[in-house]
């Protein structure tokens, strides 16, 4: 009885925490066409001093491979990802602590969906963790928040 209890409790208290965390994935959205967003996206990474180390076409792959797994479901119009880092964060965030090296490369995607083609997104994941230290944690909010001044420019939100 006293471990069932016990039990309840811990996942009860895990939940919780598991909620209290922030999203995984941000991501904002404006009507526009495809081509004029992903070129302010590749610019306002450009223009924050950065450089692009690999530009994803995701849409190509799912395309490519749709019949392969017994798929023939359009999903996006397009969607494609820019990947790139920040050699002063990243170093900061792994100086605080070397597990955050899970974190880079920073990648930032945009896409259109084949159900909503002139609603245009911009997202990323969020470099978050639950655990690590405050030095650690500091870090990442950096990163986050260049991540998302980056996608809010590309949108031309600010």
């Amino acid at each position: 009885m006293l471990r069932s209890l016990m039990f309840v409790l811990l996942t009860a208290f895990c939940s919780v925490a598991l909620a209290a965390g922030p999203q995984p994935v941000v991501s904002y959205s404006k009507k526009a066409k495809f081509q004029d967003v992903r070129d302010d996206l590749k610019l306002a990474i450009e223009s924050k001093g950065l450089v692009i180390d690999y530009h994803a076409f995701i849409n190509q792959m799912i395309e490519r491979t749709g019949k392969d797994v017994g798929s023939t479901r359009k999903v996006y119009v397009d969607v494609q990802a820019f990947v790139f880092c920040s050699a002063a964060l990243s170093r900061k965030m792994m100086e605080a602590d070397p597990a955050n090296a899970a974190m880079c490369p920073y990648s930032i995607t945009v896409y259109a969906t084949a159900s909503d083609p002139d609603k245009i997104v911009v997202a990323y994941r969020r470099p978050w963790r639950p655990d690590g230290s405050p030095a650690s944690q500091a870090a990442l909010k950096e990163v986050a928040a260049l991540l998302d001044a980056i996608a809010r420019t590309a949108l031309g939100m600010k």
